[in-house]
C-alpha cells in the first residue's frame, strides 16, 4: 500500500516533531516516536484529503522507500487515494466516473471521501470502470 517517509527530530519542549518529506505541509508532534509516528498518518490522511479536494495532484512516494522511519496508510485510504490519482491520469471527472459506473455522483463523492467507509467491492468497480486492476501483496512485518 502506500508508505510515506517519515523524518523525526526532537523538538525543544521534550516532544519528536514528525515532517513527511513527500507532503511539506505535514508537521505534528507527539510525546515519543510512536506516538509521533500515529500523528503523522492522520497528518497525512488529512493532507491528502485536502489535495483531493482542491484537485491537486497527490506526490507517490514510491514502492520501496529508505528512510530511517515511515509510516503505512490505511487501505482504505491508500485505494481511495490510488482511485484518486488513476482517475487524474486518465483525466476521468467525478461525473465522468459516475456515468461508466452508471452511479449517481454523490456516490463518488463517497467513494473518494477518506471519512467515509466504503465497500471493497464498489472500489473495485470504480477501479474498473477506469480499467484499472488493483493487486494486493502480503510481507512479513520485521
Amino acid at each position: 500500500m502506500l508508505t510515506y517517509p517519515i523524518e523525526l527530530t526532537p523538538d525543544d519542549n521534550g516532544t519528536i516533531l514528525a515532517r513527511c518529506p513527500a507532503l511539506p505541509e505535514v508537521v505534528t508532534f507527539g510525546d515519543d516516536e510512536e506516538d509521533a509516528l500515529a500523528y503523522a498518518v492522520a497528518a497525512i490522511e488529512e493532507a491528502l484529503a485536502v489535495r483531493m479536494a482542491r484537485r491537486e495532484t497527490i506526490p507517490q512516494p514510491g514502492a520501496r522507500l529508505k528512510a530511517a522511519h515511515t509510516v503505512r496508510l490505511p487501505s482504505q485510504t491508500a485505494f481511495k487515494v490510488l482511485l484518486y490519482c488513476a482517475m487524474q491520469r486518465q483525466g476521468v471527472t467525478k461525473a465522468e466516473l459516475a456515468r461508466r459506473m452508471g452511479i449517481a455522483r454523490q456516490n463518488v463523492d463517497r467513494i473518494l471521501d477518506l471519512n467515509h467507509a466504503s465497500r471493497l467491492d464498489v472500489i473495485d468497480s470504480a477501479f474498473a470502470a477506469l480499467e484499472q486492476v488493483v493487486t494486493i501483496g502480503m510481507e512479513q512485518v520485521a
